[in-house]
């Protein structure tokens, strides 16, 4: 599979890291909700941080596995 150099959407170019970002963001945003919805984050001593760090883990998931950064 090609490694892409940039996606285009309306003759904007956005770079692959950008778009990966995004939807690691997406993907943490519905994990927070639903970790919210069932209470679960009371285990966790600094929730910020585990947001962070989920972010981190989509991006490079969605990065390394979907887009192929």
């Amino acid at each position: 599979m090609p490694t892409p150099h940039e996606f285009t959407i309306a003759g904007v170019y956005f770079s692959p890291m950008l778009v990966a970002a995004f939807f690691g963001i997406m993907a943490t945003v519905l994990s927070v909700r639903l970790i919210s919805h069932y209470r679960l984050s009371k285990y966790f001593a600094f929730p910020p941080a585990a947001l962070l760090a989920m972010v981190v883990i989509y991006t490079l998931f969605f990065g390394t596995f979907i887009i192929g950064v």
